[in-house]
């Protein structure tokens, strides 16, 4: 059994020493919270233990040996001490192995130091501190250690625990002035300050035990919190890759998500395109086409995102966004067309900032269309995507390179734009053109023009 345990420990290491980087430092970065949480909650116990300090009667004068000094205020004040600077490293994060080994012996020395101090403070013989309710203190102090993750620190606090009170029960055997402390009769051990050896040793075995439950079960939390981290890792890789709806949808998923899992809704769908891209891919480097690409990027999505948008795809200079899609919407339609007119805000601003900067310019076009889709999960067993399919998709594709012919900056068509208006969208001026013959469709299309051509900075001389 114990040789299957080294086996799994040694295989846990393993696994956790292969994991990303990034997924070690998410590790350690609650583990650094870990030992900050240790650190405060050790500082209220010193603070409690002054407390009671401060409110307890004096003895009197009759127990109080006048020679002795009073150890308390001095262990008390040498705890509060390391455990102030205790604090102090966990916050600037230069607790390492072994500053935590000594702050689990320090703690403990003290703990049992104070135990220790009593049947001095009472003028009582050595075994009186035995059945000191502070005792029960040691489980605490074995418990805190659980918010590290890591079990050999559990381990070795309980070891630590179970050697002081091994040596404090030593001492008061041993150190009793010639006089028989030890008895075997509870009564008389429960009313007097004899020594039950049985009852000491049963509150080692109970440090002991409690020790290797807690071990166990840390051994268990750490795997969760190795898993934890990797899959939030994971999860904000997702996001980075898919739009953040679709990537919760993904990791809050009850079941595996299998090709062919779908929804059908009303949605709309919005392209954005840059005139021309093709053209400027050919006269400049492979750099600066990613780079104005980037540009670009970071100047749309936000305003599609800010008016509820979900990034469906980058296709080169292309942007595709649905609304109400990943998640139902009942102003789809409306909230398209807002995200359009801010794009076309947006793709102004970028323009005049990149013609005042002496870079290329580049004019932005966009169009909308809403109406019934399926969204869900397309591809094979290994490699899956989600996307939306329907007449919204293919008809805004359309609608955005029709902005070419019409000579326009972005369009709609008239079943949108009115869906968009009951929904709430309050119209500027738009222009309509009915009966527009357009590629692709095989029946003439009512067009709502949302933004003419505007007029566009040079571009500076190459």
């Amino acid at each position: 059994m114990i040789s299957s345990w080294v086996r799994r420990r040694r295989s846990d290491r393993e696994a956790e020493d292969k994991l990303p980087e990034r997924v070690q430092a998410a590790i350690r970065r609650q583990e650094i919270e870990s030992q900050r949480l240790i650190s405060v909650l050790q500082l209220g116990v010193v603070v409690f233990f002054m407390l009671l300090a401060a409110i307890q009667p004096d003895q009197p004068a009759a127990v109080r040996d006048p020679d002795i000094v009073d150890p308390v205020p001095i262990v008390l004040g040498g705890y509060a001490l390391f455990t102030l600077v205790r604090l102090y490293l966990s916050w600037r994060e230069r607790l390492g192995p072994f500053v935590l080994y000594l702050s689990i012996v320090v703690d403990m020395a003290l703990l049992l130091a104070l135990i220790w101090s009593f049947h001095i403070e009472y003028g009582q013989p050595p075994s009186f501190y035995l059945k000191a309710p502070t005792m029960i203190y040691v489980f605490i102090f074995i418990g805190l250690r659980v918010l590290s993750f890591r079990a050999r620190y559990v381990v070795a606090a309980g070891i630590t625990a179970a050697a002081g009170w091994a040596a404090l029960t030593a001492y008061a055997v041993y150190a009793a002035d010639g006089h028989e402390m030890i008895t075997r009769d509870y009564v008389e051990y429960m009313t007097s300050n004899s020594i039950l050896v049985g009852a000491e040793t049963d509150k080692i075995i109970a440090i002991l035990v409690v020790t290797v439950v807690l071990a166990a079960a840390m051994n268990q939390a750490r795997r969760l919190v190795v898993r934890s981290a990797t899959e939030s890792a994971a999860a904000r890789d997702l996001a980075r890759f898919f739009s953040p709806e679709v990537a919760r949808r993904i990791t809050a998923s009850q079941q595996r998500i299998e090709a062919g899992t779908a929804m059908a809704c009303d949605a709309a769908v919005v392209f954005c395109d840059i005139r021309g891209f093709t053209r400027f891919s050919h006269t400049v480097t492979p750099g600066e086409v990613i780079a104005m690409l980037t540009d670009y990027q970071h100047a749309l999505v936000p305003a599609i995102q800010a008016h509820g948008g979900t990034i469906d795809k980058f296709m080169g200079d292309g942007i595709m966004a649905t609304f109400g899609a990943v998640r139902p919407s009942g102003s789809a339609a409306a909230d398209a067309l807002r995200a359009v007119d801010a794009v076309m805000e947006a793709a102004a601003g970028w323009t005049r900032r990149r013609a005042a900067e002496g870079r290329p310019v580049h004019r932005v076009n966009a169009a909308a269309a809403f109406g019934p889709i399926v969204f869900g999960a397309v591809g094979d067993g290994d490699r899956l995507e989600y996307t939306v399919i329907g007449d919204p998709v293919n008809q805004a594709a359309k609608l955005e390179k029709a902005n070419r012919t019409q000579a326009v900056d972005a369009l709609t068509d008239r079943a949108t734009f009115e869906a968009a208006v009951r929904q709430g969208y309050e119209a500027g001026s738009v222009e309509h053109r009915s009966g527009s013959r357009l590629e692709g469709f095989d029946e003439p299309v009512d067009l709502v023009v949302l933004a003419p051509r505007s007029s566009r900075p040079s571009s500076p001389p190459r």
